[in-house]
């Protein structure tokens, strides 16, 4: 059995533990209301730009971009695949990264070469070990997520699909459904939409007329529908990694309290086992002076 002063070490170990974790739990907490916040504020906006990009589709069946036409040769395919930077957030990046495994092995069967975004470290690190495509770059370290950094992927992309480097791209994700429960999605990103499911986004007809013109419109809100496509899609795994890290720290609090308390039962026996043997002691001493 542990001595007593092991036992307090530990004791005080597991302590000091549960202050960390307790702690990042209430910090998970608070960036969760406020990233909930955002993304209860970015879902209508996104649901209303591809409403504007359906009605000009179905009123202008001649309106082009070209990151609304499919190439006629599908040869690469583009993988963004979404993850936080940093772990102890339970399987919400295994989740992710494994979707975003088959994708790439569905991909793959077809006969695409693929080429991976990886956005957060956690990707970057998961697809340099295995090598299942070309690394195109790296977005990692982004902290809280802004509309600057779903621009500077959304340029990059749309310069890559316009060039014809890739063919296609993929977006991989986690989708923020409550604090619970965080569902990975793998949705076509470019082109940016089929014709027919932007007619269906915008079959409901809209009071608003088009100036100057479809195409001059399509300029301006294609390029931001992609932007703002990737923004959600950050806003998304933002709220899922910090909703996963509070209950993953809940449970590793809960288990670090039921660990004091084992210690502190095995704490008591070895003391109350370490008195009696010097009672024992003692009674044996003045029965052996009589």
């Amino acid at each position: 059995m542990p001595s007593t002063k092991e036992i307090r070490r530990r004791i005080r170990t597991v302590q000091k533990t549960k202050q960390i974790t307790s702690a990042m739990r209430m910090v998970s907490a608070a960036k969760l209301r406020r990233a909930q916040d955002a993304i209860l504020a970015a879902r209508p906006y996104a649901k209303k730009m591809y409403a504007v990009l359906g009605e000009i589709g179905r009123r202008h069946k001649d309106a082009e971009h070209p990151l609304l036409k499919a190439h006629p040769q599908q040869r690469v395919h583009e993988l963004i695949v979404v993850t936080s930077d940093r772990g102890l957030c339970g399987a919400f990046n295994a989740n992710v990264l494994k979707r975003a495994q088959a994708t790439a092995r569905e991909l793959g069967a077809k006969g695409l070469s693929l080429a991976i975004t990886p956005v957060g470290r956690k990707a970057d690190e998961f697809f340099r070990r295995r090598k299942l495509g070309q690394i195109s770059r790296v977005w990692s370290g982004l902290g809280t997520v802004g509309i600057r950094h779903a621009a500077e992927i959304a340029e990059h992309l749309a310069k890559r699909y316009e060039s014809g480097e890739i063919d296609g791209a993929t977006l991989v994700y986690s989708e923020f459904v409550s604090a619970l429960t965080q569902t990975p999605h793998a949705d076509p990103l470019l082109p940016l939409a089929p014709a027919e499911e932007i007619a269906e986004a915008g079959r409901a007809t809209l009071p608003f007329e088009i100036e100057p013109d479809p195409a001059a419109l399509l300029r301006v809100l294609v390029p931001q529908a992609l932007e703002f496509t990737l923004y959600r899609a950050l806003l998304e795994n933002q709220a899922g990694e910090h909703a996963a890290r509070m209950a993953a720290m809940e449970s590793a609090t809960r288990n670090t309290e039921e660990l004091i308390g084992s210690l502190t039962l095995q704490y008591n026996r070895a003391r109350q086992a370490a008195i009696t043997k010097e009672l024992m002691e003692i009674v044996s001493g003045a029965e052996a002076l009589k």
